[in-house]
């Protein structure tokens, strides 16, 4: 009887992240009006990740997210996010007022010339995922901030999107709307896998959602912290847990903007 031998195991290669910044600096204009909204900013997203980014008004948020987007070029630094899809949804909806919410959705996929049976398909299956369904021949003005923000969701997933950018989408919704939205985009991210980097300056709301909280310094806006999340899901705003947390990184912000000012 031969004695087995051990397997031999191959070294598991990591999957390279969704998206990966490297040493990313942007400055706009020149001169006296020169100003540098980020200097060296490094980090590295997982497929299926939800990362929040934090930091005080000015402090470059929004340009990173414009960055990888590829809406802006950066001064230095790279920015690689492959071959994937990248959907934008912004703090305004910014619908076109013309067609209806099934019109908006299907906008993107009509201009990549994807055949109308695919697209009527894909359109009805992404309402349902917003629970829109019922509201595909409205119009934008006839319809309330959430399900705006919903319909713009759904455009940006139509993109058969990889990443999702999220720049304060829920920041001009009343509370409990946005509770909801807090919900429903959690069970959007679970049943997609999508990959979600979401600008916020609400702490709770980053500590409600993400799996990694960022931290950017003011401006010029740097990577000064980066923490992972544990608290299980679901979770709720108003919880004793989220509001630990939040309390401690309000408190590393009061102590960044604080320093910014002195």
């Amino acid at each position: 009887m031969t004695s087995a031998t051990p397997l031999e195991t191959d070294s598991v290669i990591p999957a390279p992240p969704a998206i990966q910044i490297r040493d990313v600096t942007k400055t706009y204009g020149d001169g006296r009006s020169r100003v540098q909204a980020l200097a060296s900013v490094d980090l590295d997203i997982s497929s299926g990740e939800f990362v929040c980014l934090l930091g005080a008004s000015g402090c470059g948020k929004s340009t990173l997210l414009n960055l990888v987007a590829g809406l802006y070029r950066v001064d230095q630094g790279s920015i690689t996010t492959g071959d994937r899809h990248i959907g934008f949804v912004f703090q305004e909806p910014a619908l076109f007022p013309w067609l209806t919410v099934a019109g908006n959705v299907e906008a993107g996929m009509r201009f990549r010339r994807v055949p109308r049976a695919e697209r009527q398909a894909r359109v009805g299956e992404l309402l349902r995922l917003v629970h829109l369904d019922e509201f595909a021949h409205l119009r934008p003005h006839e319809l309330s901030g959430g399900m705006q923000q919903r319909t713009s969701l759904a455009r940006a997933l139509a993109q058969d999107a990889d990443i999702l950018l999220m720049d304060e989408p829920f920041g001009a919704l009343d509370a409990m709307t946005r509770s909801v939205l807090h919900d429903e985009l959690e069970q959007i991210w679970a049943r997609t896998g999508v990959t979600i980097l979401f600008v916020t300056h609400d702490v709770r709301e980053a500590i409600r959602l993400g799996d990694r909280v960022v931290l950017l310094s003011s401006r010029p806006g740097r990577v000064i912290g980066d923490s992972p999340i544990e608290l299980e899901r679901p979770r709720r705003l108003d919880s004793p847990e989220v509001n630990a947390l939040a309390g401690e990184v309000t408190a590393l912000l009061r102590q960044e903007v604080r320093r910014h000012a002195g």
